[in-house]
């Protein structure tokens, strides 16, 4: 389905060129302005700069610091709508916001009881393409060790070959346990299946799903996955239900050889419980992308991830929440945001709506 591949391409034909890092400020702008959209000043940095490219409505774009609150509460009184991962502000004069729209998927940042009622909250994904690529190469990586057998080669040592050993493994035959079957999940399956891998799923809300998936249930059966599992992709998004997920009972479920590759949030682990699973060698490994501690945005320098010395294990593959970060990414993100707001001026229903508006009448 064209959904789970990216989304509708409404005649857009992708993959599209990755943009250039040009500011919003510097795009064009049009000569009929209309509405008004606000863009925060610490995601003018090009991650947004093909939003104007996509957009057949009149729309005025000001880039606005939100750390400058009075600056900021005299935008919002006369903005229609704003992009945002985030909002913790409960401030009178964003009552006049009519659409927040996130440039991702996640919605662990936002106040939902600081957005005016009568504001549409909308999100968007695109980003499951670029993770399921790194869950399918991760596990290949984990299994053949190409860059482990480069090294070594390259220091003279023929360690690996046929001539000598020893073999490494295949993720043909292997079992994958995917939690949480949204878009990330599927696409991790529809990747995996080619690979000759037993795909089972576990979900809240479970559908058949025979193309991609071997099994697809609800979380009633989730210590079945535990136990079956070689790998485990966690994918569901952060709430209530999902943070603490995997704790000590369930890593005493899993399998003593099992890798668990967490590409959601980092707080749907359990940090402790997970350093001591992996340094106690009570699971295979880990493949993690998503972490504790971080630093500001633009900042490539910052705090170790953990509180703990994850980095100190030879049983973790570590990345710095890179997944999704491809050059396929912000064009097709770009364009979702854009969507909604043409959708928006010509007074259409929004898609991916997560809070629809209030009725006033209520």
């Amino acid at each position: 389905d064209s959904k789970s591949r990216g989304g509708n391409t409404m005649g857009v034909r992708f993959p599209l060129p990755a943009p250039a890092a040009m500011p919003i400020k510097s795009c064009p702008a049009l000569k009929r302005l209309a509405l008004r959209l606000l863009i925060k000043s610490i995601d003018d940095d090009g991650r947004l700069s093909l939003v104007p490219q996509f957009l057949d409505t009149a729309w005025e774009i000001e880039v606005v610091d939100t750390d400058d609150l009075a600056a900021f509460e005299r935008a919002l009184a006369h903005a229609d709508a704003m992009v945002s991962m985030s909002w913790k502000w409960s401030l009178p004069s964003a009552s006049r916001l009519r659409l927040l729209q996130l440039p991702g998927a996640g919605t662990d940042e936002i106040d939902f009881g600081c957005v005016p009622p009568a504001t549409v909250i909308c999100n968007c994904y695109e980003h499951e393409i670029g993770i399921a690529e790194y869950v399918l190469g991760a596990m290949l990586e984990w299994t053949i060790g190409t860059r482990r057998l480069d090294q070594q080669l390259r220091r003279g040592s023929w360690a690996g070959s046929y001539l000598c050993g020893p073999r490494h493994g295949e993720l043909f035959g292997k079992t994958l346990g995917i939690v949480g079957y949204g878009h990330i999940g599927r696409e991790v399956a529809r990747r995996a299946k080619p690979f000759g891998m037993r795909v089972i799923a576990c979900t809240r809300t479970p559908r058949p799903d025979t193309e991609f998936a071997d099994r697809v249930d609800g979380m009633e059966r989730f210590g079945d996955l535990l136990a079956e599992a070689d790998f485990i992709a966690v994918t569901p998004p952060l709430n209530d239900q999902t943070r603490g997920l995997f704790n000590p009972r369930t890593f005493a479920a899993m399998r003593r050889n099992a890798v668990i590759i967490n590409v959601a949030r980092g707080a749907i682990i359990d940090e402790l419980a997970l350093y001591h699973a992996l340094a106690e060698r009570r699971i295979g490994g880990a493949i993690i992308d998503v972490w504790y501690q971080y630093p500001p945005q633009g900042q490539p320098l910052g705090p170790r991830p953990s509180a703990h010395p994850f980095h100190e294990l030879d049983n973790v593959l570590m990345t710095p929440h890179a997944s999704a970060w491809t050059d396929g990414l912000l064009p097709r993100r770009n364009r979702a945001v854009a969507v909604n707001l043409n959708r928006l001026a010509r007074g259409e229903a929004l898609v991916n709506v997560v809070r629809a508006a209030a009725d006033p009448a209520s």
